[in-house]
């Protein structure tokens, strides 16, 4: 197990559109696994190359067990429709909160470790992790876009009064 340190904003990497995997080696699944083993030791539901120092286009999502580790190389959204607005965070941002406007669901394209590729659509919570994550991946922020900031101490209340 390898946890990676993250950066924080104001980081130039994190701001930085990455660049594309050319051949998935060694390396990149280590790298890969390593960004796993960051996310789960920072409580993380998504983790972007550029948080742990690397330009590569390769983003980690796993919001819960049923949906399961989604490990994206060079992922893009090929399609998206309406919108929702509910709080984020970010492990590049402590204790930074706020609402951000999202499509409510898209369909990502990626390849996997073994250069296998997908699509998949996600709605609801699972295509807010998916955006925020490829947004890193273009060097763009998701503070850039908060409506409502939210202080740390306040979030647990703001979520409850905000729960469908």
């Amino acid at each position: 197990m390898s946890v990676l340190p993250i950066l924080t904003y104001p980081n130039a990497l994190l701001t930085t559109p990455t660049k594309e995997v050319e051949e998935i080696t060694d390396e990149i699944i280590q790298l890969l696994e390593d960004m796993h083993d960051t996310m789960v030791a920072n409580d993380g539901i998504g983790i972007a190359a550029p948080q742990v120092n690397s330009n590569l286009r390769l983003a980690l999502v796993e919001i819960d067990e049923e949906s399961g580790l989604f490990e994206m190389i060079n992922p893009q959204i090929v399609q998206s429709t309406g919108e929702t607005i509910d709080v984020e965070g970010c492990l590049s941002f402590p204790e930074v909160y706020g609402t951000i406007k999202r499509a409510d669901t898209i369909v990502l394209r990626f390849y996997d470790r073994n250069g296998d590729e997908f699509e998949v659509e996600a709605d609801d919570y699972l295509a807010r992790a998916f955006q925020h994550e490829l947004e890193h991946l273009d060097g763009k922020l998701f503070t850039d876009k908060i409506i409502q900031k939210i202080k740390p101490e306040d979030l647990e209340s703001y979520m409850e009064a905000n729960l469908e």
